[in-house]
């Protein structure tokens, strides 16, 4: 049978396609009342036995439990085992409107999209007749502001490691302001100078861009994410550190500003006198991977200016924190920058390339997610469902003082901090527990991210959980 559906898939045409896809009508899209835990550890046995199977062929040691994506439904996801959980975590941020969408399926459903599931082009050289329609209503009408171009790539860390491509690009080409010098075409084969120029990026403790070899020597947030590979010298400024609550402590948190933005400056001259000038810097809008660290609106707009006075490309990673779940669809927006980020998504001609330069699937479902948030008026809602959640963590940080801490966030991109590692640990093995599937970030911090369909009811049945787990620690 596994052979009949390949071969109608490749050989039936379009009008075989749609009877393998998937049935889910809207009528079913209906999420549970509650999660609903039917075993009694977390991952259930049949999670367990998958894991030791899938460890037998690849590394497994990251996997937390085999998910039943069929069943899963909006804010829940169902697990092998049938346990229900509300899911605050949303695939780390990567699930805007939830599972089995019906706006998605209909997407998959409808004939016209079917050539871009099943034939991938290499978009740099043969993109597909709709590609630039696609780009304009998937990508540009929600460009950030002062953007106008767009690259697609496979994934976050391709994003960076291009992102530090352009700006080495950008840097070469304004100092050579000519032709390339036949001595730069030679030397760069062998990675020498000048052709292979001694520039640098600048980027943060905390940090989290990517794991691939240039992103990771922009990557800070825990040591077994660098161990053993070699980074480039590049110069690594401290992120500000704050004391909460943050309107008690403004002096002070001002005052950390200041100390952090004069590192920045003595890092652009330290590097410019070791014959190493820094090129570009790299900033989450807020610090995902490194414990949800925020820094303040003042000082990202000096980090801008600081780039503009230096010639410097200021690169904003939106990887976790784009499209909307800090009630704006790109995070830097709360910014409010006079001048506009160098690169977000980012382009340069010929050299940001590889085969496949993205997947044209993605950009149909990325079109439909778009669509959805206009529609639906999402980013107002979140931001309302997000005033909503952090109140109820404020409210649960003062019941439990002795337990978590520093509530924070936009949106729902929330969190808050445990005072201890393995107090945080422990609680979100009760909160599985209890229905609730999360994640930490940083040492210490549970971290939300919900999809842009989480609600006050959501939420209500998050911090009802979130309060048992606590009282049970």
């Amino acid at each position: 049978m596994l052979n009949r559906v390949r071969s109608n898939l490749i050989f039936g045409g379009y009008r075989l396609l749609p009877q393998f896809l998937p049935t889910r009508s809207n009528s079913s899209y209906v999420e549970p009342n509650e999660p609903n835990i039917l075993t009694k550890s977390i991952p259930g046995p049949e999670s367990v036995r998958l894991s030791t199977l899938l460890g037998q062929v690849q590394n497994s040691g990251a996997v937390q439990l085999f998910v039943d994506y069929d069943r899963s439904v909006g804010n829940y996801l169902v697990d092998v085992d049938g346990n229900t959980f509300l899911d605050i975590y949303s695939q780390i941020s990567s699930v805007p409107l939830g599972y089995n969408h019906p706006s998605l399926i209909s997407a998959l459903h409808d004939p016209k999209n079917v050539s871009a599931f099943i034939n991938r082009p290499a978009l740099g050289i043969l993109p597909p007749k709709d590609f630039i329609e696609k780009l304009q209503s998937a990508l540009m009408s929600v460009a950030p502001p002062g953007l106008n171009e767009v690259q697609t790539m496979a994934c976050g860390s391709c994003s960076v490691e291009n992102a530090l491509k352009a700006v080495c690009f950008w840097r070469r080409n304004i100092e050579r302001g000519g032709e390339v010098a036949e001595l730069d075409m030679s030397t760069c084969l062998t990675n020498q100078a000048p052709g292979s120029p001694h520039l640098s990026i600048m980027s943060f403790t905390g940090s989290f861009h990517g794991r691939t070899f240039g992103a990771l020597s922009c990557t800070h947030s825990k040591a077994i994410h660098k161990l053993d590979v070699p980074a480039f010298d590049w110069p690594i400024a401290d992120y500000p550190k704050y004391i909460f609550p943050l309107e008690e402590n403004k002096e002070f948190n001002k005052r950390e500003d200041d100390r952090c933005l004069a590192m920045v400056e003595d890092l652009i001259e330290q590097y410019h006198r070791k014959g190493c000038p820094v090129a570009g810097m790299i900033v989450e809008p807020i610090q995902g991977e490194g414990g949800d660290n925020h820094g303040s609106v003042y000082y990202y707009q000096q980090l801008r200016k600081i780039c503009t006075k230096n010639q410097i490309a200021f690169i904003i990673d939106e990887v976790q924190t784009g499209c909307g779940p800090t009630g704006k669809f790109w995070a830097h927006e709360h910014f409010n920058f006079e001048t506009a980020p160098d690169i977000v998504t980012f382009n340069k001609p010929y050299r940001i390339f590889n085969t496949w330069l993205g997947d044209p699937a993605k950009l149909v479902l990325l079109e439909q997610v778009v669509k959805e948030i206009k529609k639906e008026n999402l980013l107002s809602k979140i931001t309302e469902t997000g005033d909503h959640l952090l109140n109820g963590l404020n409210d649960t940080q003062a019941q439990f003082p002795n337990y978590i801490m520093n509530a924070r966030g936009r949106g729902t991109f929330c969190a808050i901090d445990f005072k201890t590692p393995e107090l945080r640990d422990k609680a979100i093995k009760r909160l599985h527990l209890n229905g609730v599937h999360c994640g930490g970030s940083g040492t210490a911090s549970l971290r939300f991210r919900t999809t842009l369909t989480f609600n006050k009811n959501h939420a209500n049945i998050f911090l009802d959980r979130f309060n048992r787990t606590l009282k049970e620690l």
